[in-house]
C-alpha cells in the first residue's frame, strides 16, 4: 500500500445479519458477526476502516433483474402477502427451501446489493484501493429467479454499475465451490465482463452448471471460463488450478477492476460439498488477487462474502484471512514464521460457549494431521487436464 494513500475499505452494517430466511437455513449470518468480531480482538478492523452501505435504487436493481421480479420480491416482502401473490412464488423461485421469501427481503437485500456497488464507487473514483462487502456474494440470483438462496445477484448490480457507471472492463472471479451460474448467465453475451469460476463440478453439485465448455456466445466467446474441479479435491490441486487459470485470464483480458467472490465452502469442513481444502487456500487466492490486482488494474479490487456454512471452523477465519491480506496486517507476517499461529484467546472466550463444536484455535489448519485422501494422484490429474481444456480458448 502506498504511503499516504487512503487505505481498503470494509463496507458492513449491522442490519445486514437481517438477510436470514428462517432459524433452521443454513444461510446463517452469525457468521458474519463472528468474523467481525475476530477481527476487531485480532487488531485488524479500525472504525476508520469502516463504511456503511446504501441501499440500491430500482433503478439499480433494474439492471440486472427484470421489473416483474423485483415487483414480486416486493410484494412478498409484506408480512402477509396477497394470495396472489403467494402463488406466483414458484414461478420466481422463492418458495423452495433454499430460497423462500420472508418479511422485509427486498429492503434488506436491496442494501446487499447497495453495498456492493458502495465497494465500486469508493474504488472506482479512487477513493479506496480495495474495498471489502462481506454481506455481499449472492450469486445465484437469475434475471427473474431468486435461486440457491440469494433473492437479489448484488455481484452483478456491482458489475453492471462498474460498466455502466465508469466504462469499465469487469474481471469477475468466483471462488466458492459453487458455480457462480448467476453471474455468468447475466453477462454471457457481454465482451465487457469476463467471468472465472473454480468450483466442484456440477455432476455432483448445485447448481449442476459450470462445465468447461459454457464458453460466452458472439463476441464475448472465450471470455467465460468454468474450472469444475473433482470431488475431495485439496489445496495443491486446487491453487494449481486457480493460479494458473487466473494468471492467464487477467494478462489476455486485461480489466480496468477486480470483482472477486469468496465464498468459503470449498474448505473439508463444510457440509454442503465434497472438495477437501485447508484453510491455506483463503490465504493464498486473496494474495494472488491482490497482486494481479496491482500489476494489471492499479490495484483496483472489489471482494465480496459468499457461501460457506461451517460458520463456527471456517467462514470467520477464512473472511478475516481475506482481510488481513487486503489490508496487508503484520499478522500475515507472523504466520509466515508461525504457521500455527493462535488465534485471539478472547474471540476463542467469546464464542466458544455458543459454539455447538469445538472451534479451531489456529488461523491455518493442521493439515498434516488429517487423513490423506486415497486418490489424490487421479483427482490431480483429472483437475489438471480440466484446466487445461479451460483456458483453450481465452479472449
Amino acid at each position: 500500500m502506498n504511503k499516504g494513500a487512503a487505505g481498503p475499505v470494509f463496507i458492513y452494517d449491522e442490519e445486514e445479519i437481517h438477510y436470514k430466511f428462517n432459524e433452521n437455513h443454513p444461510f446463517n449470518q452469525d457468521r458474519l458477526t463472528m468474523t467481525v468480531d475476530l477481527l476487531r480482538k485480532s487488531g485488524a478492523l479500525p472504525d476508520s476502516a469502516l463504511r456503511k452501505p446504501r441501499s440500491a435504487t430500482d433503478n439499480e436493481l433494474l439492471r440486472v433483474h427484470s421489473q416483474a421480479y423485483m415487483e414480486a420480491v416486493k410484494a412478498l416482502s409484506c408480512s402477509v402477502p396477497e394470495d396472489r401473490w403467494v402463488r406466483e412464488a414458484t414461478r420466481f423461485g422463492l418458495d423452495t427451501d433454499d430460497t423462500p421469501y420472508f418479511a422485509g427481503m427486498h429492503d434488506i437485500t436491496a442494501k446487499v446489493v447497495g453495498g456492493s456497488i458502495t465497494a465500486v464507487d469508493l474504488v472506482m473514483s479512487g477513493k479506496a484501493p480495495h474495498a471489502l462487502h462481506l454481506g455481499g456474494g449472492l450469486h445465484h440470483a437469475l434475471q427473474s429467479k431468486g435461486a440457491g438462496f440469494c433473492v437479489y445477484n448484488d455481484a452483478s448490480a456491482a458489475i453492471a454499475h462498474a460498466k455502466e457507471t465508469y466504462g469499465a472492463k469487469v474481471l469477475y472471479v468466483d471462488t466458492d465451490v459453487h458455480h457462480g451460474d448467476g453471474v455468468q448467465w447475466g453477462f454471457y453475451t457481454d465482451p465487457q465482463v469476463c467471468t472465472l469460476s473454480i468450483h466442484e463440478t456440477g455432476k455432483f453439485l448445485f447448481p449442476g452448471t459450470g462445465a468447461v465448455n459454457e464458453r460466452g456466445e458472439g463476441e464475448a466467446f472465450g471470455t467465460s471460463i468454468n474450472v469444475p474441479v473433482e470431488p475431495y479435491t485439496e489445496d495443491d490441486s486446487w491453487l494449481e488450478c486457480f493460479s494458473e487459470v487466473l494468471t492467464e485470464t487477467i494478462a489476455r483480458f486485461q480489466p480496468d477492476i477486480i470483482i472477486s467472490q469468496h465464498g468459503c465452502d470449498a474448505h473439508a469442513l463444510d457440509p454442503l460439498a465434497h472438495v477437501h481444502c485447508s484453510m491455506r487456500v483463503y490465504k493464498a487466492m486473496p494474495e494472488l488477487i491482490h497482486q494481479l490486482a496491482h500489476q494489471w488494474c492499479a490495484g483496483r479490487w472489489v471482494a465480496l462474502g459468499g457461501g460457506g456454512y461451517d460458520i463456527w471452523r471456517v467462514v470467520p477465519r477464512a473472511w478475516s484471512l481475506l482481510w488481513l491480506v487486503m489490508s496487508e496486517q503484520a499478522v500475515l507476517d507472523q504466520l509466515e514464521a508461525q504457521p500455527q499461529l493462535a488465534l485471539p484467546q478472547a474471540w476463542l472466550d467469546a464464542w466458544q460457549s455458543k459454539s455447538p463444536v469445538q472451534l479451531a484455535d489456529t488461523w491455518l489448519d493442521p493439515v498434516e494431521t488429517w487423513a490423506p485422501i486415497p486418490r489424490r494422484q487421479a483427482i490431480a490429474e483429472k483437475n489438471r487436464h480440466t484446466k487445461e481444456l479451460s483456458m483453450l480458448y481465452l479472449k
